[in-house]
């Protein structure tokens, strides 16, 4: 697989990382420094798993339990098995280059809360994070 360049955001422009220094907050303080396929820096921070950004904390995100959908999607989907960061206004999951399926469950539930759910590939959906960062959680996929 072809790695991806690294990018930075830095006045509402993605650059690569070479041409700026890390900046923007976003996703209730988290400052997001460089992306490339299967890799996400965030706080001084290299994830190299996909993530979740709930009210500033970020961990790993746990997909184990939507495994059970994997043969129905070829690739495990988000489901609402996961622990999906609702306390939100807006949730934006990043799809990666657009492989991870979000069930329609997933879908409804948001609808349900009143939460705006926005899918993207993740390197838009960081762009996305920009706006109104303390109203925002994500789930960002950094592969396929």
């Amino acid at each position: 697989m072809q790695s991806l360049p690294l990018y930075c955001i830095q006045g509402g422009n993605i650059k690569t990382a070479e041409a700026v220094k890390p900046g923007g907050i976003f996703a209730g303080g988290c400052r997001f420094e460089a992306f490339s396929f299967g890799s996400i820096r965030i706080n001084g921070v290299t994830y190299e798993h996909d993530v979740v950004i709930d009210r500033g904390e970020v961990r790993k995100r746990k997909k184990k339990p939507s495994k059970k959908f994997r043969d129905g999607f070829g690739h495990t989907p988000l489901s609402t098995e996961e622990k999906i960061p609702w306390k939100c206004r807006r949730l934006v999951i990043g799809t990666g280059t657009g492989a991870l399926p979000v069930m329609d469950e997933v879908k409804k539930e948001a609808k349900r809360r009143h939460v705006q759910l926005l899918v993207l590939p993740t390197a838009k959906a960081i762009e996305e994070l920009r706006e109104n960062p303390e109203e925002t959680n994500a789930i960002l996929h950094l592969t396929c």
